[in-house]
């Protein structure tokens, strides 16, 4: 299967149904009133972490997910048909931003958790709901609200216990192989490892997920070789195996301790901070107990495993610990909350409502959640809406804040798509 951890799509969901104007008509019943039904909601777009998909492979040729729309009101006080939300299964460990802002939505880190990534419309209400004591007989409704849309980065960044660091050809592959039924591809030349791979490690009652990534390599922080495809899906695990090829060959492991401690250092994920084991591999090479000595004595605070991974020699205390460790290890968080608590004091401030920007050449914009919510719910070719819009907006001292932008006697004003004449009079004038 290939591996794909990172995807761009586009999400809509479903726009809510509109309210209707309906009366009863019935022969024995002349005062029957408005019975126009509300409109049903749209779908929402929510996204499901699932411990059976591995990859985002099933989003990558998705340009956009779409979700329906609610069906509008009927009569006899009868409501629209609500729609189903639209269920995205992705691996666990999946983090979703919104490309506008930059913001994490959702970080599905547990299986079956849930986040609604974009919010289905409300349905407009009938006119049913506007009769009054004054207005018996109200021959307007609501519009269903606009469904969320976004554009969202989808990074699958691998929930494991353990991953396993260390440069190429260094025996990571075959450890994971030997410890669990993982079947990883091993060679004698680096970067046989690709992508990333899974391992269930059972040890006495107890198991826990380890994870074989691509190697590192000097400057990987910076994107070398494999680089950040390799960093960033280090960021969750609890305890960092960093896999040393005691043998040297081919390479000093003391000068590549010391390397790949310096990248995890540099990238920006606190992989530093994280617990970590050193493995001593390949034990059975002649250098090997020279280089072990040359490390101890270097590095006298740091125990080290001796091991040969080929032969499964010396593994055993290798997994006990880690299962000790685990113990009492939480989920390290991707993103810090803060240094320190800070005391605060919360003081009322009415929000605000909305802001007028003037565009220069007589032309002013409003804009904000409440007003544009009022335009989004009004049937602006009902003129009797549209006057209710206007008196809505008068009470909000909309014509105060133009004036006080520059706005005068016949300048353009846009509140989204519908603009406007300004004409500095009575609120009946405005529109």
């Amino acid at each position: 299967m290939q591996f794909i951890d990172k995807v761009k799509i586009k999400v809509k969901a479903g726009n809510g149904g509109d309210g209707i104007v309906a009366f009863k008509r019935e022969k024995y019943n002349p005062l029957g009133g408005p019975s126009g039904g509300d409109g049903g909601k749209g779908g929402s777009i929510i996204f499901k972490a699932d411990s059976n998909k591995s990859t985002l492979l099933d989003l990558k040729y998705s340009k956009m997910i779409k979700a329906e729309n609610g069906d509008n009101g009927k009569t006899n006080n009868m409501y629209g048909e609500s729609k189903p939300d639209v269920i995205v299964r992705v691996p666990v460990g999946t983090i979703v931003k919104d490309l506008k802002n930059g913001n994490v939505i959702a970080d599905l880190i547990e299986n079956d958790m849930e986040e609604v990534i974009c919010l289905g419309g409300e349905g407009g209400k009938g006119n049913r709901h506007f009769a009054t004591a004054r207005n018996a007989a109200p021959e307007f409704s609501k519009l269903g609200m606009p469904g969320e849309e976004k554009e969202i980065e989808v990074e699958l960044k691998l929930l494991a216990d353990v991953g396993l660091v260390g440069f190429p050809s260094v025996g990571k592959s075959t450890l994971l192989s030997v410890v669990s039924a993982a079947k990883p591809e091993i060679a004698d030349y680096p970067f046989t490892t690709l992508k990333p791979q899974l391992g269930m490690v059972k040890v006495g009652n107890d198991s826990f997920v380890m994870a074989d990534l691509p190697g590192l390599i000097e400057g990987a922080s910076q994107g070398k070789g494999l680089g950040i495809e390799f960093l960033k899906h280090i960021e969750r695990c609890r305890i960092i195996l960093h896999i040393l090829d005691m043998g040297g060959e081919q390479r000093d492991p003391l000068e590549d301790y010391e390397i790949i401690n310096k990248e995890l250092k540099e990238y920006p994920g606190n992989l530093d901070k994280r617990p970590q084991i050193v493995i001593a591999n390949k034990m059975d090479l002649d250098n090997a107990s020279n280089n072990l000595e040359r490390f101890k004595k270097k590095y006298p605070d740091v125990p080290i495993y001796e091991t040969t991974t080929i032969i499964n020699e010396g593994l055993e205390p290798v997994l006990y610990k880690i299962k000790d460790m685990l113990k009492d290890l939480p989920i390290f968080p991707l993103y810090e909350t803060g240094k320190e608590d800070k005391k605060v004091v919360y003081t009322y401030e009415k929000p605000v409502e909305y802001t007028v920007h003037n565009e220069g050449n007589g032309i002013f914009r409003i804009e904000g959640e409440k007003i544009e919510r009022l335009i989004d719910n009004t049937n602006l070719k009902d003129e009797d809406q549209v006057l209710r819009l206007s008196r809505t907006l008068t009470k909000m001292n909309i014509d105060d804040a133009l004036r006080e932008k520059g706005c005068k006697n016949g300048d353009r004003v846009f509140i989204k798509d519908f603009g406007f004449d300004f004409i500095d009079g009575d609120e009946e004038d405005e529109f």
